[in-house]
């Protein structure tokens, strides 16, 4: 039986970081159940984007999760499949799809360690730190897949870090918030995946570990140390 893509990146997260014990894809929500949960979520919430959102809520000592993609960004994925070539025409969907299946499984494997406050804004910049690095990451990998030499250039990586980290715009965002939500955790994650490039895989693979086991506080220092640390030339 063929794997779906959204299993296959599920798949992925879970050999690099740990089992989250549940299918995620069990968690999709229609459009009708979207909008529900939108207006449950506050103002704030419409100011995000309408093609794909993860939902999270407590009840009785259990998390919930509902993943929405809407009908466009499924189109966009089936008539032009990452899997047989990353494109201009699928990078932004993929990105979309990549990040909600990186929110659902990072929340869930925090709320297994024992994290409760779902609702506080370091939890929510974590998560949104999180999925711009793991996606950086998943990129490279659908891009290395279609290389004769398994080598990204430096031309591929300017290309994925343009759609990843500068076509979107945080600042358009009117909620102060979410405008210094995202603006921060994009920063922050571009500085990180520069840091990434420069160690070879088995040392990245460590270092991403090590990184998600921290807090927001503790990666935003990690961070900001390794940018403010001198740079060996090669």
């Amino acid at each position: 039986m063929n794997e779906t893509l959204f299993s296959q990146i599920q798949r992925l997260f879970e050999r690099t970081y740990a089992q989250v014990g549940i299918n995620l894809e069990d968690c999709l929500i229609d459009q009708r159940r979207c909008r529900q949960l939108t207006k449950l979520a506050g103002a704030s919430a419409r100011e995000l984007s309408e093609l794909a959102r993860t939902f999270l809520r407590t009840a009785d000592d259990q998390l919930y999760v509902g993943i929405y993609y809407s009908r466009w960004l499924i189109d966009q994925l089936e008539q032009h499949d990452p899997r047989a070539g990353l494109t201009n025409r699928n990078i932004r969907s993929l990105i979309m799809f990549v990040e909600e299946i990186n929110h659902a499984l990072h929340a869930a494997l925090q709320f297994r360690k024992g994290e409760r406050r779902i609702e506080a804004e370091d939890f929510a910049r974590d998560l949104e730190l999180q999925a711009r690095v793991d996606t950086y990451l998943v990129l490279l990998l659908f891009v290395a897949f279609f290389r004769k030499t398994q080598r990204v250039s430096r031309a591929d990586r300017r290309w994925l870090r343009f759609h990843l980290f500068e076509a979107q715009n945080p600042g358009a965002f009117r909620d102060h918030n979410l405008r210094g939500r995202y603006l921060e955790t994009t920063e922050l994650a571009s500085s990180y995946t520069r840091f990434l490039d420069t160690i070879n895989g088995l040392r990245r693979l460590e270092e991403i570990r090590q990184f998600r086991s921290l807090d927001y506080d503790a990666k935003r220092n990690r961070i900001l140390a390794l940018m403010d640390a001198p740079r060996v030339k090669p």
